[in-house]
């Protein structure tokens, strides 16, 4: 295996540049789409080696490469086919840095599964 390194990455036209720093901290280091109705089920992901249905609306995402610490950013969104009002996807619990816990609310913070959860997790 060859190793590159470089201080500075830049476009073939020379007007945007990064750091290697800037992608690793600045890129998400794990996602995942998945159903969240019924038998919730991974549609697509990134460093996700798993996700657990925990109980109804309630899941659990499993990292295959661990986070540094639990001081992660989580972005989440929750997308229903039907029914009037909002759907959320809160964080439930503690963060570790194999897992992290979401559940799926409606606006008058009842339970409610939805057709599709997503989530991207940043930091070390």
């Amino acid at each position: 295996m060859s190793t590159l390194k470089v201080a500075t990455i830049q476009d073939t036209s020379g007007n945007n540049s990064s750091t290697p720093a800037g992608i690793a901290s600045g890129t998400a280091k794990a996602w995942v789409n998945f159903n969240g109705r019924d038998t919730p089920a991974i549609r697509d992901s990134f460093n996700v080696s798993s996700l657990t249905d925990v109980s109804f609306a309630n899941y659990e995402v499993n990292f295959t490469s661990n986070f540094a610490n639990a001081n992660y950013c989580t972005v989440t969104h929750a997308r229903a086919n039907s029914g009037g009002g909002g759907r959320l996807i809160s964080g439930k619990g503690t963060p570790t840095v194999s897992k992290y816990h979401l559940q799926s609310v409606n606006t008058g913070n009842n339970h409610e599964e939805v057709d599709e959860v997503n989530a991207a997790f940043f930091g070390d």
